[in-house]
């Protein structure tokens, strides 16, 4: 590319490039004020903290088998109960601290609004711990 020319019908010509030195002028200045900074905007205070041991106590939930039977029988750790008398355990075992997990075992000839309402009931005594029990196909 001629910077200078007396040739008067090209003087006149778009350039088609790009320079590219004040760019990468632009670039290394920015590169150094980040690598100048990048060690002030670590904050780390030197502490020596206390050291103690303890246990950790972990409280372990229990477990309520709840069943459902083809009939649609309700039964609570292998116990029938009625639909009130499990309405009243599951309130129960929702104040208690931590709650328990519930297995909920259901046959599968039951009619699914017998599911329902177990599930229904057991989320109104605010059990948030429930879990499906089932049976692995056999190959």
């Amino acid at each position: 590319m001629a910077f200078a020319s007396f040739d008067s019908q090209r003087s006149s010509a778009p350039v088609a490039e790009i320079n590219m030195v004040p760019l990468i002028d632009v670039m290394l200045v920015l590169l150094v004020i980040f690598i100048v900074t990048a060690p002030l905007l670590t904050h780390a205070v030197k502490l020596e903290l206390p050291r103690a041991s303890a246990q950790v106590n972990q409280a372990k939930a229990d477990k309520v088998e709840f069943a459902i039977d083809a009939s649609g029988a309700l039964y609570w750790n292998g116990e029938p109960v009625s639909r009130e008398d499990a309405n009243t355990r599951f309130a129960a075992a929702g104040k208690q601290q931590p709650q328990p997990e519930i297995h909920l075992r259901a046959d599968q000839a039951v009619p699914y609004k017998h599911v329902a309402r177990t599930l229904a009931d057991a989320s109104r005594a605010g059990l948030t711990k429930l879990g499906f029990v089932s049976e692995p196909d056999k190959p």
